[in-house]
């Protein structure tokens, strides 16, 4: 093709481009614009509360895993082959210490065991806040 002609097929689509907006321009009713607070929720409404309410109580069905660690420790592989029935494994954690919680992986709290109708539990003595998670997290 010769510049002349690739040109000319430029100037047609944009030709062909400016009328298709004109064309939809002038067949288009005028739409009244819409104020951003009349699609959104504002937070702050009294109003809103009952559905906030309801949609926070769709998440408390939400299943989490839950742990209670006693104490960790790192063993080779030569190790771990010769634990057998009746084998110790010494852990960092020290007798009296409080025992970590954990929610999916992370430390929410901590506390001491207790022993309830011969079951285990666990009693929390300490609620780590956002702020000391996020400051654990710097260490």
């Amino acid at each position: 093709m010769t510049d002349a002609a690739t040109t000319d097929e430029q100037q047609i689509s944009e030709d062909d481009w400016a009328a298709a907006m004109a064309e939809q321009g002038d067949t288009e009713p005028a739409q009244p614009s819409v104020q951003p607070a009349q699609i959104f929720q504002q937070f702050g409404d009294a109003a809103n509360k009952p559905s906030q309410i309801h949609d926070f109580e769709m998440i408390l069905d939400i299943p989490v895993h839950l742990t209670v660690e006693l104490g960790r420790t790192r063993i080779s592989i030569r190790n771990l082959l010769q634990l057998a029935h009746g084998s110790v494994v010494e852990l960092e954690g020290l007798a009296g210490e409080p025992m970590d919680v954990l929610i999916n992986g992370t430390l929410i709290a901590q506390g001491e065991v207790v022993v309830v109708n011969d079951k285990f539990g666990i009693r929390l003595t300490d609620i780590i806040t956002p702020s000391e998670r996020l400051r654990k997290l710097n260490r």
